[in-house]
């Protein structure tokens, strides 16, 4: 045993599962395994946990918080195929600044797609070496796949997206009723998951309450509530035919879908539901004209909807809260001419989610335990890595956060470390910061000294 084999964190301000109030604990990581070895209530020394303190590294947290390591279900990131948009090594850099251990990857805006086992190999290879947080993958399901999908579970994807609208890439298109239906009998008896982008429009377009594609509101008029709760209608159907499926609803926006939702889960189908940073903290009424670092699908609508997605993440209808991390390069965001209609839809957020819904949060009276969970034990049971990651608990990989909830900043170009540096947050004052990441014991990210000698250290889940 050597003095890097094992790491004891000790704080007066701990989130330990279990319990809604910070307490004092320590945590003994074994970095050799990566696991959290040993939890104790109260500040302990090495001795104490019967280990020679010169075979220890000791951090002692002081007043900072320590949580879990985050966990982030939805993030694009590109490689390979599309590079110039994000990458492994920029994307993850970005998550473990934010205090996010473990991303997971959507199959598309790669090229190719996560769609067939040598599409995951691809992005497995360009993944190696690259990542600062841990990653898996979701696999996708498009038009004539359905062939590959338990192929693909057994390679290793957590579960598996679709689109019921045009996805904005060609290389994932939607599907249609009869690609479902193939996929359901493939997928309905292996405890894998659907992922739906839950919008459909099965007739014409609503006629617009604005023409000009400078206005947020010509955009908006153009992805109605009604896109969402029709899918989610059909969805729920499929759920009914199809009950040991697990669906699930990524990036929530219409606060009309609640009801909906509502009840299947109260008729006990297993349909879950995510949302997003954005959706939770923006709102269409103060979105500039020409603004299209804005544009996401489906939208940022009103702060009436907004005000019902915080009921409905208070009542747990709501399951998990994502980044859906969307980049492209920037002049793809068509900001100079500020065409929402022509604009790529995606919003740039790795690194402030955290930050963007304790401030928002902690003003609506949500706790921190609530905040927590919902970026990370639930987040990392819907990827089903709850037995792995998002506890600070015996067994679980040592992945953890010192945060200073209290630390204020204004968000800034400087501050982004995604690739291409575009955000629709800047400017935007938060509290809280996180300043330092670990993953399984080891140093990721260091706020006063950034990635200075740590090296990209993430596994491929």
């Amino acid at each position: 045993m050597t003095s890097t084999d094992l790491l004891l964190c000790t704080g007066t301000r701990v989130l330990l599962p279990g319990e809604d109030d910070l307490v004092e604990a320590s945590l003994l990581i074994d970095r050799q395994s990566g696991k959290i070895i040993d939890v104790q209530r109260g500040l302990k020394t090495p001795d104490q946990f019967g280990v020679n303190q010169t075979l220890v590294e000791w951090i002692q947290a002081g007043n900072n918080v320590v949580l879990p390591g985050l966990v982030d279900a939805h993030v694009h990131l590109n490689e390979p195929g599309r590079t110039a948009w994000e990458g492994f090594r920029t994307g993850t850099t970005a998550a473990v600044s934010g205090g996010v251990t473990t991303l997971v990857d959507m199959p598309l805006n790669s090229i190719p797609p996560t769609t067939t086992v040598p599409n995951l190999e691809a992005k497995r290879s360009a993944a190696v070496g690259q990542c600062h947080t841990d990653v898996a993958f979701w696999g996708g399901v498009i038009p004539g796949n359905q062939t590959h999908l338990k192929s693909l579970i057994r390679a290793g994807v957590r579960g598996f997206k679709c689109f019921l609208i045009e996805s904005g890439v060609d290389e994932f298109p939607s599907v249609g009723k009869e690609d479902l239906d193939l996929a359901v009998k493939e997928l309905e008896d292996t405890g894998s998951v659907l992922l739906f982008h839950a919008e459909f429009q099965e007739s014409p377009p609503v006629e617009r309450t604005s023409t000009d594609p400078c206005e947020y509101s010509t955009f908006l008029s153009s992805r109605p509530q009604k896109l969402e709760t029709d899918a989610i209608s059909l969805i729920i159907d499929l759920l009914k035919r199809h009950p040991k499926l697990r669906c699930h609803i990524v990036h929530l926006s219409a606060a009309s879908a609640l009801p909906i939702i509502r009840q299947a889960r109260n008729e006990g189908l297993p349909l879950t539901v995510e949302t997003c940073f954005h959706y939770l903290c923006l709102d269409a009424e103060d979105i500039p004209a020409g603004h299209t670092e804005f544009k996401c699908c489906p939208p940022v609508r009103e702060s009436s909807n907004r005000d019902q997605l915080w009921e409905a993440l208070k009542e747990g209808l709501i399951d998990c809260v994502v980044s859906d991390h969307s980049p492209c390069v920037i002049p793809l965001k068509r900001l100079e001419e500020g065409n929402f209609m022509e604009a790529w839809g995606g919003i740039s957020a790795l690194g402030f989610g955290l930050s963007l819904l304790w401030t928002e949060g902690s003003r609506r009276h949500v706790s921190l335990r609530q905040i927590v969970d919902l970026m990370s034990s639930r987040t990392a049971h819907h990827a089903g890595l709850g037995y792995l990651k998002g506890q600070l608990k015996v067994g679980y990989d040592g992945d953890f956060i010192l945060w200073d909830p209290d630390a204020e900043f204004q968000v800034s170009n400087d501050l982004l470390k995604y690739k291409n540096k575009i955000s629709p947050y800047t400017g935007m004052k938060l509290r809280g910061r996180v300043l330092r990441t670990y993953l399984r014991g080891r140093l990721a990210f260091d706020c006063e000294c950034g990635f200075q000698a740590v090296l990209p250290s993430g596994k491929l889940l």
